[in-house]
């Protein structure tokens, strides 16, 4: 009998395996011993395509990012911002089990970094001041990371002792759909007032 295939490697198909990984067993899971078991491959045969566990999850966030979309053609600046919140937050609901992973790296990415690159293109054009570019685009990131955070958080069904049903009564009767009226209500305030801020020359 011959030897059985060996399996092709490339970077790309390492960094689709490791955020498969994260997605089925969570951020704790992701090493390059269990990414080579899931791979078939003995674990230093990694080390030919990537530096180590660093690289790994820079390379999960290129994949995330490039799910979202920030199309710098889109006007007004308000409409290319709600289409970008929502494909990142589409992006997110995807990957929850990334999101820790990713939330607290620094932005170095090159899909990451050019996604802010348009934001800041768009903005600019709109007339916001240079130094205020910034702050804009984490002020949206920072609602979009906390709706992403909360989308498979369960809402108390029961009324704990000592409060009344009717002063919890938005909690304890939230419809189904609570989170994605929350995320709208939260973005469309959000955006009205930077629109305005903007407006009013008081960024």
């Amino acid at each position: 009998m011959g030897r059985p295939p060996r399996t092709l490697l490339t970077r790309e198909g390492i960094m689709r395996a490791a955020l498969a990984l994260v997605d089925e067993e969570g951020a704790a899971a992701l090493s390059t011993t269990r990414l080579a078991a899931r791979l078939g491959v003995k674990g230093p045969s990694l080390y030919n395509y990537i530096a180590g566990r660093d690289e790994i999850v820079d390379g999960i966030c290129d994949l995330i990012v490039a799910e979202m979309e920030l199309d710098p053609r889109l006007r007004p600046w308000t409409a290319a911002l709600d289409s970008w919140a929502r494909s990142y937050r589409a992006a997110f609901a995807a990957h929850p089990n990334a999101i820790p992973l990713l939330a607290a790296r620094p932005t170095r990415s090159p899909a990451a970094l050019a996604g802010y690159a348009n934001a800041f293109a768009v903005l600019r054009e709109a007339g916001w001041p240079e130094e205020q570019l910034l702050p804009v685009v984490q002020a949206v990131e920072y609602f979009l990371l906390g709706s992403a955070l909360h989308l498979d958080r369960p809402l108390h069904a029961d009324c704990p002792a000592g409060a009344t049903p009717d002063a919890l009564a938005p909690l304890l009767t939230a419809p189904p759909d609570y989170q994605e009226l929350a995320f709208e209500t939260g973005l469309a305030a959000l955006l009205a007032g930077l629109k305005e801020a903007l407006a009013a020359g008081r960024p």
